[in-house]
């Protein structure tokens, strides 16, 4: 946590959602880090390998628009997410004062930097360093690109 001159922790404010913009928060954090869980529940909640996580307190988020639509995912945790486009938003244990928000969510992911793992035992070691693996972007990917310009006459941004 960072702290000013008087001992107050400095804030910032920033902003996430779902794809379709249904569901929206806003959030005070204190610094940009993040996590990547591996549990099992979590791959099979995210359909991926890992979920990047925010850890914030409950009390540090808006919900601008409806909450999330909840799914109890366990007998001790529920999920959020957006019933209209499937998207993930949170974890949360319910007695807890903290609730992890998917970095995935934010407007600017970027920013958040891992400082951890967790649910380590179920770590896929192939996926993590993949610096080496040939990349292509998706502005060049001329089936993808056809397909948008055929149909919206651009690419989204």
């Amino acid at each position: 946590m960072s702290e000013d001159t008087k001992g107050a922790r400095n804030e910032t404010s920033v902003e996430g959602g779902c794809m379709c913009g249904r569901v929206r928060y806003a959030v005070s954090i204190t610094d940009n880090d993040g996590y990547l869980c591996h549990c099992r529940m979590c791959q099979r909640a995210g359909g991926g390998l890992a979920i990047a996580f925010k850890n914030v307190p409950k009390d540090s988020v808006t919900w601008t628009t409806p909450e999330p639509d909840y799914y109890k995912s366990s007998p001790i945790a529920r999920r959020g997410h957006c019933a209209d486009c499937g998207t993930p938003l949170t974890f949360d244990y319910p007695d807890s004062e903290h609730i992890d928000l998917t970095i995935g969510s934010f407007d600017d992911p970027i920013r958040f930097t891992p400082t951890h793992h967790f649910g380590a035992e179920n770590i896929h070691e192939a996926w993590l360093d993949t610096r080496a693996l040939p990349r292509k972007r998706t502005d060049e990917y001329e089936p993808l690109v056809k397909r948008w310009k055929d149909t919206i006459g651009k690419l989204p941004e």
